[in-house]
């Protein structure tokens, strides 16, 4: 009969009934205990499900890394062998170059998911303060089962003596109320232990997985608006780029400075369009070929002086 209602969670976990083995009392802390050990399993099973989230971003994170790396690599390798030619060489080169800080951040992302995520969610799973308060929950529910039956024998004592008050029958319900009382004591005890350890393992769970997934937040908070501020430079790099080449002057002749004691004819040429990186050089260019105006002048009267 009172298997019968008794329900089992799982083949080794805290079994939930409604009769009343000893007194109300009791009954509250096996209403407790059942209550802890459904949170405290819940808790352990939404762990397991945010290490499994992690371990995915991570992979996934592995794979962004060799492929932004390699494609990192083709970048750079086709701005340098191109650098002389068209916007687009710049622009690949420019983009080779911060995939690697992008690519360093994802590396950052998954150092910090394995240590500040997955390591100690792990721990706290395989942990021995959660198995320890389990087994206490799990001895208790043991000891009520026994507790019940127990109470069931003494039930089947007292009509024995009823019907047949002789000695050794009263001896056997002595026995077995001696018995029950033992049963009973142990119960208090284990019960406040295990509510104890159960509850303590709980807020652990509430208080580290909370944190946990805080830290899973700021991490890819932090590491998109790295990306994001990475690429924005990027892009007003590229922009400005191929702005500069359009804006730029078309192809400049130098004047052909003629030589006065008979030397060849000079002429000056820049061989590519200017860009914003160039206009030094331009500068310098201007210079140099002013230098040569005055050279040749002072040649000149120097010639006629004589």
């Amino acid at each position: 009969m009172h298997e019968a209602v008794i329900k089992q969670f799982s083949g080794t976990g805290y079994e939930s009934s409604d009769v009343m083995v000893i007194d109300e009392v009791e009954m509250h802390r096996h209403q407790q205990l059942e209550k802890l050990y459904k949170s405290t399993r819940s808790g352990k099973e939404f762990q397991k499900d945010v290490v499994k989230a992690a371990e995915a971003f991570t992979a996934i994170g592995y794979r962004h890394i060799e492929a932004g790396t390699k494609l990192s690599e083709d970048c750079c390798r086709y701005g340098l062998e191109n650098i002389n030619e068209n916007i687009l060489a710049k622009a690949a080169a420019i983009y080779g170059d911060a995939l690697k800080h992008v690519e360093q951040e994802q590396d950052d992302l998954n150092r910090q998911l394995s240590s500040q995520v997955l390591e100690p969610l792990r721990a706290m799973i395989t942990g021995t303060p959660l198995e320890d308060a389990r087994h206490l929950a799990q001895r208790y529910s043991r000891m009520r089962q026994e507790a019940e039956t127990q109470a069931a024998e003494i039930s089947r004592r007292q009509a024995r003596v009823r019907e047949s008050p002789f000695p050794e029958n009263v001896s056997k319900l002595h026995a077995a109320e001696a018995r029950m009382q033992e049963i009973r004591a142990n119960m208090a005890v284990l019960g406040k232990e295990a509510a104890a350890a159960l509850a303590a393992v709980e807020a652990q769970q509430y208080r580290l997985t909370f944190q946990r997934l805080v830290a899973m937040v700021e991490g890819e908070k932090n590491y998109h608006l790295r990306i994001a501020a990475i690429l924005s430079e990027v892009e007003a790099e590229m922009v400005s780029e191929k702005q500069q080449k359009e804006s730029a002057p078309p192809m400049i002749l130098p004047p052909v400075i003629p030589s006065g004691n008979g030397l060849e004819k000079s002429t000056y040429f820049l061989a590519e369009e200017l860009n914003r990186k160039d206009y030094l050089w331009e500068q310098v260019l201007n210079l140099y070929i002013l230098h040569r105006v005055f050279l040749v002048r002072g040649e000149r009267l120097s010639s006629k002086q004589k």
